[in-house]
């Protein structure tokens, strides 16, 4: 009776490090048989396989040759992977390392897995925050003393889109609602105003042309002011829904999180000084914006529309203007006036 011969089992498998991603630990498997992921896959009876692939989620059958040849259980290897991450959130994972933790950066072969994910601002081994790749970090960009009062909120933001990532969340309105509402347009595109400072990549400084070009005003830069006053021109435009998140900047992500935990907390007061800050078009898509939210909450945001108009005009964040937008107008001709070169290396 002739049968498959048994798979022989490697020599030596590195144990996954804390939080290891499944591509990770291959690619240092790999390294260490001086070959190639793919090349370490074939050998595995995996040919045609991606890394990238197969940390999605595990079939059976590819755990058990994993695991016949590296001596890890199916559990382990498992760990490894985005299982936990629902199907419609798996377009979130990011192949490469989004954000960098600096002791994590002293092994640089271990990826871990919540680096890949948008809305980890902290390294779940070391507990420090991580920086993006140009190595810029929140605390440096935000006002003294404000960083430990926003991590509160953003922590309980990114747990809440965690939840929602792993079909844990049922609260409404829903992330996706929310951060519809959050990346909509409540005013027209202007170009800065006189009180925005032109924080601006290297390349673009002294550019006038750069400088006067219109910013998507979104309702994000309400919730979150602090967003607003420190995020550069051209980082402040938010992609619609949830598609920013997968591409955002650590700082315009950390904001998402604040702005999800602030709504949570008062979804009413919050979408209602979105509408005062709005002109009439942008008015229009808020409103749009809100039917998917529960009635009841609804109700709530016009009666708090309704206090806040009686109360007086409202300043939009950002664009240092009433709905009226006169003061807007005049800003944008005394900026087109302005000379805004600067010596290099100066934001």
């Amino acid at each position: 009776m002739s049968g498959r011969p048994p798979i022989k089992r490697w020599p030596v498998a590195p144990r996954p490090a804390p939080g290891e991603r499944l591509s990770s630990w291959l690619a240092r498997l790999a390294s260490l048989y001086e070959t190639t992921t793919s090349g370490l896959l074939d050998h595995c009876g995996l040919a045609g396989k991606r890394a990238t692939t197969l940390e999605r989620g595990l079939q059976d059958t590819e755990s058990l040759l994993l695991a016949a040849r590296t001596g890890l259980t199916p559990a382990a290897l498992d760990a490894m992977t985005f299982r936990e991450i629902a199907p419609y959130a798996q377009f979130l994972i990011s192949t490469k390392t989004r954000f960098l933790c600096p002791e994590c950066g002293a092994s640089p072969a271990i990826r871990r897995k919540d680096a890949a994910l948008p809305w980890s601002f902290w390294c779940s081994t070391h507990e420090n925050r991580l920086r993006s790749p140009a190595r810029r970090i929140l605390r440096a960009l935000l006002p003294g003393g404000t960083p430990d009062l926003l991590d509160r909120l953003a922590r309980r933001g990114s747990a809440r889109l965690g939840a929602w990532a792993e079909d844990r969340d049922d609260s409404l309105p829903s992330v996706p609602d929310l951060v519809q509402f959050l990346t909509i347009r409540h005013r027209r595109m202007a170009p800065p105003s006189l009180d925005e400072p032109p924080v601006l990549p290297q390349s673009a400084q002294g550019d006038n042309q750069v400088i006067q070009r219109p910013v998507a005003r979104q309702a994000l830069l309400v919730v979150v002011p602090e967003y607003d006053r420190v995020a550069p021109l051209l980082d402040k435009p938010a992609s619609p829904a949830l598609t920013e998140l997968a591409r955002g900047s650590i700082l315009r992500n950390y904001a998402l999180a604040i702005a999800i935990a602030r709504l949570a907390d008062d979804p009413a007061a919050h979408a209602a000084r979105v509408i005062a800050a709005s002109d009439a078009e942008g008015e229009a898509r808020v409103h749009e914006a809100l039917r998917p939210w529960p009635s009841a909450l609804r109700r709530q945001v016009y009666t708090h529309l309704q206090r806040l108009r009686a109360a007086g005009p409202v300043l939009s964040a950002g664009a240092g203007t009433s709905r009226r937008g006169s003061s807007e107008a005049l800003s944008y001709k005394l900026r087109s006036a302005q000379s805004h070169n600067r010596a290099p290396g100066v934001s």
